[in-house]
């Protein structure tokens, strides 16, 4: 296990894909320990819902259950209350004291899939989520021990800070989803199953660079789809967490752009249930949090980077958020630091340019004062 450790924490400091890295990490994980099913996904850290997932045949079957039982049920190891948690990596098995059967979740969608317990991991980094990592173990096999489950743990920072780094990836060019216009997708909720009815064509055209992002066929919902959906639909159940958390993620294409996705649930004369999931090129108030959160930038940092998003001078940023000359030019410097920035003007192009549509990078003039 020590050899595997400082493996996965090579891997973690040189790698460069999100979608590689997770493929690689698996691997490397099953050399450790065994287990029969597993998945890892990125998050958007301001909603924790999907952003892509890596995950494997037996997890694929069940993976819609898993997004109806994560939002629409309390039950053990929610990832949203493991991300909260002072250990955010839990096992099924031993916080259920050897009775997994009192999980719904284990009695309702694990069992019944074959497995036997569950082991997961909320990848936090820099105070934000970046990801979920589950494990899963066969009936047939000895449940998770305490000392799987410590190394799992002692992992989940290095995994968390790769899945943040890797996040701003840089893409040699933007790919064809760029420049496209918003869409629409009309999807049919029937219990925990979601049905694709009609979609405009740049919906269209949105769904395929989704799925070529996740590496998934044409036959298969996108999981941040799901997650957004599933989300929208958690007001229909009286079972799981109440929570005002908008349906809605920020997905970053292989192109290299990003996507927001939304989703509302309809109302009309149509029966059954029908959602409308809303594609747009997320625009920099979606796109600026989370670039700014995955270069660690303080709550100070922030301010001062959407003053000069906004143009601000530096007298005028010290005016605005009452501090000196001289604590404004400290954090720019730390801000470029972190940003790997020589300038302004060169800050916005990492920020925002190189993440934006051809369409939307051009941007006003940043003044340098």
């Amino acid at each position: 296990m020590d050899n595997i450790k400082k493996r996965i924490e090579r891997l973690a400091e040189q790698a460069v894909s999100s979608k590689g890295f997770r493929l690689a990490l698996l691997a490397l994980l099953r050399e450790a320990f065994p287990f029969e099913g597993a998945c890892c996904t990125v998050v958007d850290p301001r909603t924790l819902l999907s952003a892509g997932a890596v995950t494997e045949d037996g997890v694929e079957a069940i993976h819609h259950r898993l997004f109806e039982f994560e939002y629409g049920y309390q039950d053990f190891n929610r990832f949203e209350e493991l991300a909260e948690a002072d250990r955010p990596v839990a096992a099924l098995g031993l916080v259920t004291e050897g009775d997994p059967e009192r999980s719904v979740r284990f009695r309702e969608v694990l069992r019944p899939a074959g497995f036997g317990d569950e082991m997961r991991a909320a990848l936090v980094s820099g105070g934000k989520c970046w990801g979920f990592l589950t494990l899963l173990r066969g009936q047939d096999r000895p449940r998770f021990t305490a000392e799987e489950l410590a190394f799992l743990t002692s992992l989940a920072p290095s995994i968390a800070s790769a899945l943040r780094r890797t996040s701003l990836a840089a893409a040699d060019d933007l790919g064809e989803e760029a420049g496209l216009e918003p869409g629409v997708l009309i999807v049919a909720a029937d219990g925990a199953s979601l049905l694709e009815l009609a979609a405009t064509d740049s919906a269209a055209c949105w769904l395929a660079a989704l799925r070529e992002t996740e590496g998934i066929d044409a036959g298969l919902l996108p999981r941040p789809i799901r997650a957004v959906c599933t989300r929208a639909l958690v007001g229909e159940s009286d079972k799981g967490p109440k929570h005002g958390k908008a349906a809605r993620t920020c997905v970053r294409l292989t192109g290299g752009s990003y996507v927001t996705i939304r989703a509302d649930k309809l109302t009309g004369r149509t029966p059954g249930v029908q959602l409308a999931v809303i594609f747009e090129q997320a625009q920099p108030a979606d796109r600026l949090p989370l670039i700014a959160e995955a270069h660690g930038l303080s709550e100070r940092e922030k301010q001062l980077l959407r003053a000069v998003v906004r143009g601000l001078s530096t007298q005028e940023i010290s005016a605005e958020l009452h501090i000196s000359v001289y604590t404004v030019q400290d954090h720019l410097k730390s801000i470029f630091s972190k940003t790997g920035a020589s300038s302004r003007r060169e800050l916005i192009w990492k920020l925002f340019s190189r993440y934006a549509s051809p369409s939307s990078a051009a941007e006003g003039p940043v003044r340098e004062t």
